[in-house]
């Protein structure tokens, strides 16, 4: 990758350039964090050599073993992040489904947990069409997440959400089950395998709705895309330019036809194995239940907890790292 950056013609593209250079320096990132948990090791032996087991010095040594056990422990953990778009930012959109009004509330709910997951380990993220409900909620919501390896935890989110709680908008506070759907696509620049043809792409302009500055609302700067072949339609507003949103919108284009190709791929080698099942929206890839007790559990994993507010507020990892492992030990 280094002998590419120096290649002429590399710098052509920036966009791309860039993104090559930002996974460089990961990479060179882990490699120097290798090195130096290898030298740490090496002098840690050394001192367990000449320290007497009691001493406070060994009590030192063997903390720092702990540390640097945790720190091998996250970069084995990059080992299950090994797919070819893991490392891609990814475009992850939420659509609320069966329970009204409930279910918009729940799409919303579900876009904060994600965002605090995003905040708390350090990924940016950036809304790219939103469509609010009428009384309360979210109808659906399209958001980049970027940094390293964001595809590559997000990608085990994709699926139904059902959420089981006493709803707060029945005057009866009935228990109510709603559900959400979550899409996860990785960003990608360039499409091998599907061609995108711009005849058959039909680009419709319209007045924004959503929020994004005074200018947004007063000219028609949102954009609409639909791919005429396969009757995909993506739609971006929140950006303050027609220029802006129909670059943001064709990147959700790009993305979601990768995602068809993959999927078609799949199904042709589940019904070579004959283990093809429709995906609908009754398989459910997680269920938080709020009341009549407290829990979230993962339907492929088996992985749960108790502390479904501390889920919701964006404490996901376990689960993302449950869902890798997973996959990793049935390949």
């Amino acid at each position: 990758m280094e002998k590419r950056s120096s290649e002429a013609g590399f710098w052509d593209d920036s966009q791309k350039a860039s993104g090559l250079m930002q996974e460089l320096e990961e990479l060179r990132r882990e490699i120097a964090d290798l090195s130096r948990i290898e030298t740490e090791i090496d002098e840690l032996l050394e001192m367990a050599e000449i320290i007497a087991e009691e001493s406070p010095e060994a009590k030192e040594v063997g903390e720092k073993i702990i540390g640097l056990e945790k720190e091998i422990e996250k970069l084995e953990f990059k080992i299950l992040l090994g797919g070819e778009y893991d490392r891609n930012p990814a475009i992850m959109a939420i659509h609320s489904g069966a329970g009204g009004v409930d279910a918009q509330d729940w799409t919303e709910m579900l876009l904060r947990m994600y965002l605090r997951w995003a905040e708390k380990n350090g990924f940016k993220t950036k809304i790219i069409d939103e469509a609010r409900g009428q009384e309360a909620g979210i109808k659906s919501v399209t958001l980049e997440v970027s940094g390293p390896y964001a595809y590559g935890y997000l990608k085990s989110e994709a699926g139904v959400h059902r959420l089981v709680r006493l709803s707060p908008f029945n005057s009866d506070n009935l228990r109510q089950t709603s559900f959400a759907l979550a899409e996860v696509m990785p960003v990608i620049e360039e499409i091998k395998e599907v061609a995108i043809d711009p005849q058959d792409l039909r680009v419709d302009v319209y007045r924004s709705s959503g929020a994004g500055g005074q200018s947004v609302n007063t000219t028609d700067s949102a954009v609409r895309i639909t791919h005429a072949p396969t009757g995909i339609v993506v739609t971006c507003q929140n950006e303050r330019s027609q220029l802006q949103n129909k670059e943001q919108a064709m990147k959700i284009l790009r993305a979601k036809l990768h995602q068809k190709y993959l999927a078609e791929q799949e199904v042709e080698k589940q019904k070579l194995r004959g283990e093809y099942t429709s995906a609908e929206w009754g398989s459910q890839i997680r269920s938080y239940v709020i009341h009549p007790y407290k829990m979230v559990k993962d339907h492929r994993t088996k992985h749960e907890t108790t502390d479904a507010e501390g889920v919701l507020d964006g404490n996901l990892t376990e689960f993302m790292e449950a869902y890798l492992k997973n996959i990793k030990s049935n390949v």
